[in-house]
């Protein structure tokens, strides 16, 4: 093929890659292995736009030169296909979710294979397939038989509780469990039923059914993730959401706090990217300090107590209140008669907050006093007790004691109730905030600990505590147990069917292996029941065998998603989740590439199930990403029309950008793919925007052209800016818009997208493609042996693209692909030896190209993907030439390579024989040329 037709030539390849299944893998070879994935995508209805190929096509070069570097490479592709956006859209138009989710997926497929990505379809997985997610519920059940025994300091099987149980009761037993848990001997357990025995086992299990605090959307009939809500409403239909104690199915996550964050030591990320998954997990090192509480300022204690947990013991002597949650199983039973409406009131209001919105509003001051008073142990002190929503139920005993003297939160809300504050340094003023842990003031107004420093303060208190009974030193974490249900269809059933205990309350019982999947039921209509039941509660006799009714929830969206690379391994096996042979191969991931979103949820989710599943010996590997890179976001360059405010509408006037300040107007988004160079298609623009223009506009251009204003944003279709892949691959091919998107910028950095800049990448590629063929499509590649000065092109090349790739530089990998090109189109070379390795280092960039040029070159192994990286060799790289800027009349027209010993005469002679430089001459012959050495060439006309 003589001529460059991107669209001919990728179809070509792409059927030849599928036809030879090129790159489908073995588990099992001679070679290194590697495993590249990507953050597998949720195949929404709009499918790919520009921004989205970013880190594929980043993983895609590196899975393509790992190929070249002699390694067995997995590279998959999977959709996490379960998702409450299908489930809203069968809501509104009664379709079935499994319809809308395999379009989109098979329009998501279309579009990546366009793209050329090397990925191993044959292992392609679906979340939602119940053949993938059969396995996702064989986990949960093994979460369920499991308990964590913190001697071990990993998950065992139930069994090894229960065995301990009856040799010791649980006295001894030093595990991961419900606070409400019994102590009992071995003899009390031995004398329980079986029934007793069973609900014990239940508040030792990894997962778990409990009470908890949720986000619950009344509008969607679901709990909402934390990321699912913004401002109080939830992120897809804008519905109001509460806070609510439901009954939920939870994993217990804490158990595995500190491994979790010890784990972070041994993988290579982002010290950012670390410091988010300290920070939510949160450890803290202080004390626990219990505080009788009585029912008003002249009573005594009474039997309830509350639990504190602070990190700084030593300032107790400046506790002056003390807040719960609203939602603190004491709130209702300390609350005074005369406080209860202030108290009904504030929490009302408290449900209309989701989490973020209360941890994060540091401004607001509001709270309301319960009427009670707590007892501080040190100094037999009582302090008001208040509600407030900054305090959160499920996060440490969700109490706090409030040191107004040493904290701005705590001060600001002293003063707004009008609260003492009580100095404890003798070197405090009133808000001095003693947040700082070095601080080594003494100690003033502070019974036993007068005259101490901090440190000592703390150990000398922990000890009284300890001493006394009425507290001890503990170990604090952030991190709390993650909620496992979600009131929706469109997810993972929950393989639990439930029978009535003695008294006639329900207890989950796990379905055994072999009936699973369990798989989800039809139901006329995807809403909760008219009694408030979850969607599945619409089933008809959707029960377990023994006649009891299933787990009406779903698995919420991460559960797929956090085993997900395991399965790639071995995607077809009907029998285990994986085999032991291929996950002993593989391993574990070796470069993970993903968005930032999924710096906590995902990724924490992933961690901890990757660790219960080493723990239970079915994988090898402690940590299940190597390596992980967050690219950053393409944003969206925006597109602006100006429509001359006016009281009539039905004839709009709009203004040119350049005009706009004459007119008083309003700034309008326009479709970005109807703008080319900031000009308009006013044609195209009447056509698809009739709300707001139509036949009857009129237009007040500049130079007979409308040129719009331009703003970078966020990709979305709310600002017409999104760009669709499929309009560039057809225009300008998949080759051009992978280079390019390289091209932007730095993989990990967020860079707008401007379809104008393509035009040069494209140019570059037909540059490329001219080394081999001219302008009238003869092949031009000849078989001489290369000049020095072409070698040291290649070599320097060669080395600069392998140091880019292992950096992952990309950007400035297609810089020196560029810079190449240009110094051998210079150069004139036409050499095979030089063009063919030029052909492989370009083959993870440019697939399509490469490969139609390889064949080209007559190469028999049929594809470029199965070469050898070429090597360069350090003769041809060391510093022995030098890139001569060529001036003609002042400015510089190209740069030119020399070697450092070429004589000025002879740089003189090939710089008038350049054909820049002859073209820049128009025939007339230089007043002179200057030669500096190793500084610069002069041309004078």
């Amino acid at each position: 093929m003589s001529e460059y037709s991107p669209r001919e030539i990728e179809k070509k390849w792409q059927n030849f890659w599928e036809q030879n299944e090129t790159f489908q893998v073995e588990n099992k070879s001679d070679l290194p292995k590697y495993y590249v994935l990507d953050m597998f995508p949720y195949p929404s209805g709009a499918g790919l736009h520009v921004g989205h190929p970013l880190g594929y096509i980043a993983s895609d070069i590196y899975s393509r030169y790992k190929r070249l570097k002699g390694f067995n490479v997995l590279h998959p592709m999977g959709f996490d296909s379960f998702g409450l956006p299908a489930e809203q859209y069968a809501i509104q138009t009664g379709q079935h979710p499994a319809i809308t989710t395999e379009q989109n997926i098979t329009r998501y497929i279309e579009q990546l294979k366009n793209l050329g990505f090397s990925y191993d379809w044959s292992r392609e997985v679906r979340t939602s397939d119940p053949s993938y997610y059969k396995w996702t519920q064989w986990i949960f059940t093994e979460l369920f038989e499991s308990w964590y025994n913190n001697e071990t300091d990993k998950a065992e099987r139930i069994e090894t509780l229960v065995a301990k149980f009856e040799k010791n009761g649980n006295h001894s037993v030093i595990a991961a469990c419900d606070e409400d848990t019994p102590s009992f001997t071995a003899q009390e357990w031995k004398s329980y039923s079986e029934e007793e025995k069973y609900k014990i086992t239940l508040k030792y299990r990894i997962t778990y059914v409990a009470d908890a605090t949720v986000n619950w959307c009344p509008g969607l009939g679901s709990v909402l993730s934390n990321d699912e809500v913004k401002d109080g409403v939830s992120e897809r239909g804008g519905f109001p959401v509460i806070q609510k104690l439901m009954r939920q199915w939870m994993m217990r996550i804490t158990a595995y706090s500190q491994r979790l964050l010890d784990g972070l030591d041994n993988v290579d990320w982002t010290e950012s990217l670390k410091e988010q998954q300290r920070n939510w997990i949160g450890r803290s090192v202080g004390a626990l300090v219990k505080f009788p509480v009585a029912t008003s300022a002249t009573g005594d204690a009474g039997a309830e107590t509350i639990t504190v947990f602070t990190t700084r013991v030593d300032t107790i002597y400046g506790v002056s209140f003390m807040v719960i949650a609203p939602e603190h199983e004491l709130v209702d039973v300390i609350t005074t008669p005369e406080q209860r409406a202030e108290i009904d009131a504030y929490i009302d209001l408290t449900k209309k907050r989701s989490e973020r919105d209360r941890t994060s509003d540091v401004k607001t001051v509001s709270g309301a006093f319960t009427g009670a008073y707590a007892i501080n142990p040190f100094n037999d002190e009582k302090i008001p007790v208040y509600i407030a929503d900054y305090v959160l139920a499920g996060y440490g005993t969700g109490a706090v004691m409030a040191v107004p003297s040493g904290d701005q939160r705590d001060w600001n809300f002293a003063k707004h109730f009008d609260l003492p504050i009580i100095p404890i340094l003798d070197s405090q003023k009133e808000i001095d905030v003693q947040a700082d842990n070095t601080k080594e003031g003494k100690y003033i107004n502070s019974g036993m600990i007068n005259g101490l420093t901090f440190h000592e303060a703390n150990k000398v208190l922990i000890q009284w505590l300890e001493e006394k009974g009425v507290g001890k030193g503990k170990i604090n974490y952030r991190l709390r147990d993650a909620v496992f249900s979600r009131q929706r269809y469109w997810g993972e059933p929950v393989p639990v069917y439930y029978k009535n205990d003695s008294t006639g309350q329900p207890l989950p019982y796990l379905l055994p292996e072999n009936e699973l999947p369990l798989n989800l039921p039809a139901i006329d209509k995807y809403l909760p029941t008219e009694n408030g039941e979850p969607p599945l509660g619409r089933a008809e006799g959707w029960k377990h065998g023994s006649g009891n009714g299933y787990e009406l929830s779903t698995m919420p969206g991460w559960a797929g998603s956090s085993w997900y690379w395991y399965r790639y391994m071995d995607a077809k096996n009907e029998t285990e989740f994986a085999s032991k042979e291929s996950i002993d191969y593989w391993r574990n991931v070796d470069l993970y590439i993903g968005g930032t979103e999924h710096a906590t949820g995902h990724l924490l989710y992933s961690r901890f199930w990757n660790k219960f599943l080493k723990d239970r010996g079915f994988v090898p590997e402690e940590e299940p990403f190597k390596k992980l890179i967050n690219q950053g976001m393409i944003q969206g360059r925006s597109s602006f029309v100006y429509r001359v405010k006016s009281e009539d509408y039905s004839k709009p006037v709009f203004v040119s950008e350049g005009l706009k300040s004459q007119y008083e107007v309003s700034a309008l988004h326009v479709d970005v793919n109807i703008v080319e160079n900031d000009i308009l298609d006013i044609e195209k623009f009447k056509a698809s925007r009739r709300d707001i223009a139509g036949e009857n506009a009129e237009f007040i251009l500049e130079d007979g052209k409308y040129h719009c204003g331009v703003e970078v944003e966020k990709m979305s279709k709310s600002k017409f800016n999104v760009v669709n892949p499929d309009d560039i691959v057809t225009k300008y091919g998949a080759d051009t818009l992978r280079l390019y998107e390289m091209f932007l910028g730095p993989l990990e950095q967020a860079k707008p997208w401007n379809t104008n800049g393509i035009d040069g990448t494209y140019r570059f590629i037909r540059k490329f493609w001219r080394l081999f063929y001219n302008d009238q499509g003869q092949w031009l590649v000849k078989d001489e042996a290369a000049r020095p000065e072409e070698l040291r092109v290649l070599h320097k090349t060669i080395k600069k693209i392998e140091e880019d790739i292992e950096n992952f530089s990309f950007n400035t990998g297609v810089s020196a692909f560029m810079m190449c090109v240009n110094e051998l189109g210079s150069l004139k070379c036409n050499k095979r030896s030089i063009l063919q390795e030029l052909v492989v280092l370009i083959s993870p960039y440019a697939p399509h190209l490469s490969e139609e040029l390889w064949d080209a070159l007559g190469n028999e192994k049929g594809t470029v993907s199965k070469a050898p990286f070429p090597k360069w060799e350090q003769q041809y790289v060391v510093d022995a030439i030098f890139e001569y800027p060529v001036q003609i009349n002042g400015k510089v027209r190209v740069t030119l390579p020399f070697a450092l010993d070429t004589a000025p005469a002879d740089i003189e002679k090939e710089v008038l024989a350049n054909e820049v430089v002859m073209k820049w001459l128009e025939g007339n012959t230089p007043k002179k040329v200057i030669v500096v050495p190793k500084r610069i060439v002069n041309v004078v006309i």
